[in-house]
C-alpha cells in the first residue's frame, strides 16, 4: 500500500528592512514603510544606520506609518538639537536620545514587537557594533553620532560614532539576523552641488554623511534582494520642513518596486528554502 506523501507547506520568508543613513532625507523611510504597510508586507526584522536607525526604531517599536508621518510633520530641529562647545562636536545628542525613548514608550530594544538593530561604529577601533538590546534612544543616538558634529556617545565606557562609517545601509546585519529576503533603502544620494548652503544643521550632516559612505554602499547592497532608491537628491540640503517631499519620494520609489517585492516573496515560496526552517540568526 502506497503511503500518501505528506504535503509540505511552504513558509513565508523572513523579511528584513535595512534602512540607510542620509540625514533628514531619512523621512523618505516613512514613505517606504507606508507603502509596504498598505500592501500587507510586514518585515520581521528592521536594521538601521544613522537616520535609518532613527526612523527604524520608532517603526520597530510598534508605531504605524501614519503615526510616524504625524511625528515627522511635528518634529522641530530644536526637539533634537542640544548645542554645546566641545572639541569633539557641537551637538550633545541627549535630546535625540530622549526623543526616541519617548516615542518608543521607553521600551528597551529587546521588547520591540519587530526585531531591531541600530548600527554604530566604535571610535577607538572602527569596528561595527550592532545594538539589538538595551536603551533604544541611546543606541540610536550612537548610530547617529556623526563625527565632528555630535559628541561621541559613551556606552559602558566605549565611545561610539555614526554607523555610516562602517555600514551605511545595514544589509549584512539584516542577513546575519536571519533574513530570507532583504529590502534595502538607499537614501545616500548626493545633494545637488548647486545647493552648497550648510547653514542648517541638516546641511552639514548631509555633506559629512555623503563623504563617509559611498564606497561601502555597493558592498552592502550586493546582499539585498530589492533596493529602493527614493529620489531625494533634489532635496539637497534638507531642513525638516521638506519632510513631506521626502516621504512622497519614499512612497513613489516603493510603489515602483511593489511588484518586484511581491514576486520575490512568491519566488521564495517556490524555492527549497521555503520548506526548510528559517535561517538561524547569528545574534
Amino acid at each position: 500500500i502506497h503511503q500518501p506523501i505528506p504535503t509540505l507547506k511552504a513558509r513565508e520568508p523572513v523579511i528584513a528592512l535595512a534602512l540607510g543613513g542620509g540625514g533628514a532625507k531619512g523621512f523618505a523611510h516613512i514613505g517606504v514603510i507606508k507603502v509596504l504597510e498598505a500592501h500587507g508586507i510586514k518585515p520581521q526584522i528592521v536594521t538601521g544606520t544613522s537616520a535609518g536607525s532613527f526612523v527604524g526604531s520608532i517603526y520597530a517599536s510598534g508605531k504605524t506609518a501614519s503615526q510616524m508621518e504625524t511625528l515627522a510633520y511635528q518634529l522641530k530641529e530644536s526637539d533634537i538639537r542640544d548645542l554645546t562647545l566641545s572639541r569633539q562636536g557641537f551637538i550633545v545628542g541627549q535630546k535625540l536620545q530622549d526623543y526616541i525613548n519617548t516615542n518608543v514608550a521607553n521600551k528597551p530594544i529587546e521588547q520591540f514587537p519587530i526585531r531591531f538593530s541600530a548600527v554604530a561604529t566604535q571610535l577607538n577601533n572602527g569596528k561595527k557594533t550592532e545594538f539589538i538590546r538595551g536603551n533604544a534612544g541611546q543606541a540610536v543616538r550612537a548610530s547617529c553620532s556623526i563625527p565632528n558634529v555630535f559628541i561621541p556617545t559613551v556606552i559602558n565606557k566605549i565611545q561610539y560614532v555614526d554607523g555610516g562609517l562602517v555600514s551605511p545601509i545595514p544589509v549584512k546585519t539584516a542577513k546575519n539576523m536571519g533574513a530570507d529576503l532583504i529590502i534595502a533603502v538607499d537614501i545616500s544620494a548626493r545633494p545637488d552641488t548647486n545647493q552648497k548652503s550648510t547653514s542648517s544643521l541638516w546641511g552639514l550632516l548631509d555633506q559629512t554623511i555623503n563623504i563617509m559612505g559611498q564606497q561601502s554602499i555597493q558592498e552592502e547592497l550586493k546582499y539585498a534582494n530589492i533596493v529602493i532608491t527614493p529620489k531625494v537628491n533634489q532635496l539637497g540640503v534638507m531642513d525638516l520642513s521638506s519632510a513631506r517631499s521626502a516621504i512622497n519620494a519614499g512612497e513613489k520609489a516603493t510603489q515602483q518596486q511593489i511588484t518586484a517585492i511581491e514576486n520575490a516573496i512568491q519566488q521564495f515560496k517556490k524555492s527549497p528554502a521555503a520548506f526548510n526552517p528559517a535561517p538561524q540568526a547569528k545574534f
